[in-house]
């Protein structure tokens, strides 16, 4: 938490230096492993800090997901990782993962993975559900890369 307050206190509106962020923390989950345990008890947390955090149930009825949450990640001065067994197999959660680390490379945001009920080393070597997930992926991605080499789109 010490390094969110100090972050809170360097993303204030009197700080000319710094970019203008929208929110301090972007939480990025799978949200039928953690939405309501681990990340709800941690948005809890930080807004009880008054940490300005940006969750996905912030998108309005109707607005379109992809512009809104990279926009919502590229105004974040932090991104925290929620890294669950089923993390991996949604496309969305990686989309987002992809837009963080250009993120972290292009507005020197700050990105903190939390490993939730998953062993760093699974993520870290592609074991386990992590391999099932990326396994998954590349045969969904190869037939829809073959299917518009055949002439039709996936």
């Amino acid at each position: 938490m010490a390094l969110l307050q100090r972050a809170s206190a360097s993303s204030s509106p009197s700080s000319s230096s710094s970019p203008p962020w929208r929110s301090q923390v972007f939480l990025s989950f799978r949200g039928e492993d953690t939405r309501n345990n681990f990340t709800a008890h941690l948005y809890r947390a930080l807004d009880q800090k008054e940490i300005n955090t940006y969750i996905d149930k912030n998108l309005e009825r109707g607005e379109e997901i992809s512009p809104a949450l990279f926009e919502a990640i590229e105004g974040s001065k932090i991104s925290i990782i929620i890294l669950s067994p089923h993390y991996a197999s949604s496309t969305w959660c990686l989309i987002e993962l992809v837009k963080i680390l250009e993120c972290k490379e292009t507005k020197q945001q700050i990105v903190l993975p939390v490993f939730n009920q998953v062993d760093p080393s699974d993520v870290r070597h592609q074991r386990n559900s992590f391999e099932e997930a990326f396994a998954e992926h590349e045969s969904r991605f190869k037939d829809d890369k073959e299917r518009c080499r055949g002439g039709r789109p996936p």
